[in-house]
């Protein structure tokens, strides 16, 4: 048996830098992971099958167009395994819960038959996001989603309270909303910052633009943003990929736990979620 986190993706900054003629666009982005999310299990069986538990698994089918499954395949279809997935994060929510999970049963599985982790393009074909939460560290995500460059310099503490209203955003959506598709790219250099306040003075000045569109598309998203930058010791509040999730940035654990109560209490039906950054 292997078990394998699959913690939340969030884009602390996304810059939509271009479209290629294939209709793709390409992203710079700033990914950080949260200390949150999903565990995949695997165990040796004759065939390959999928169960999905969890507060979450009810919004997840397991069919096989599922994420688990379509990385599972990934090793070729002679092999088998029981995978049981336990579903935190909500589903289509911008913190690449789809990906993380995909990452962690390409993780599981390697271990579990001794095998190397596929091909980076085999890797990229199960999604944009998955070859940075292969990886799992805090990265500068580029092109489609094939660069992936680990940061130079390490993190400085700090913690996110990651709210979601419970609206699932298609992501194709938020993209067909677009207006601009050539933004300008984060900086060439990343700078070394000494402390969360540091980062997120950094942060204010760079962007997600996907964010105005996601609106458009969910004007709840907006709300969510606005509740948590209300909050006491919030250092940034912005929506993490194509959404509807978004984040709080905090400098100290206790602030985020206070923030992620009050907005608890205060949005009953709000997925809420603080956890430390993970370096």
């Amino acid at each position: 048996m292997r078990t394998e986190f699959a913690p939340a993706k969030v884009n602390l900054a996304l810059h939509v830098t271009g479209q290629r003629a294939d209709g793709y666009h390409l992203l710079d982005s700033l990914v950080v992971f949260a200390g949150v999310g999903d565990r995949v299990t695997v165990t040796p069986a004759d065939a390959l099958t999928l169960t999905i538990t969890g507060p979450q698994g009810a919004a997840l089918p397991p069919g096989d167009d599922n994420a688990v499954l379509r990385a599972a395949r990934i090793f070729g279809p002679a092999r088998g395994a029981a995978i049981t997935l336990d579903k935190l994060l909500p589903v289509a929510s911008g913190i690449g819960g789809g990906s993380a999970d995909a990452a962690a049963t390409l993780r599981a599985l390697a271990a579990l038959w001794g095998l190397p982790l596929p091909p980076a393009a085999d890797v990229l074909t199960l999604g944009a996001d998955v070859p940075v939460c292969l990886a799992g560290g805090p990265a500068r995500m580029t092109g489609i989603g094939d660069g992936v460059a680990p940061l130079r310099h390490p993190l400085p503490p700090a913690w996110l309270v990651l709210v979601n209203p419970g609206v699932a955003v298609a992501t194709p959506a938020v993209f067909k909303a677009l207006v601009q598709h050539d933004h300008a790219p984060l900086p060439d250099q990343l700078p070394h910052w000494t402390g969360a306040r540091d980062m997120a003075a950094f942060l204010h000045a760079m962007r997600n633009d996907l964010e105005d569109p996601a609106i458009r598309t969910a004007p709840v998203i907006a709300d969510v943003k606005a509740a948590l930058a209300g909050q006491p010791g919030c250092l940034l509040a912005r929506m993490s990929g194509s959404g509807a999730t978004c984040f709080g940035l905090f400098a100290e654990a206790g602030a985020a736990a206070v923030a992620a109560a009050a907005i608890r209490a205060a949005q009953s039906s709000w997925w809420v979620a603080d956890a430390a950054v993970l370096g």
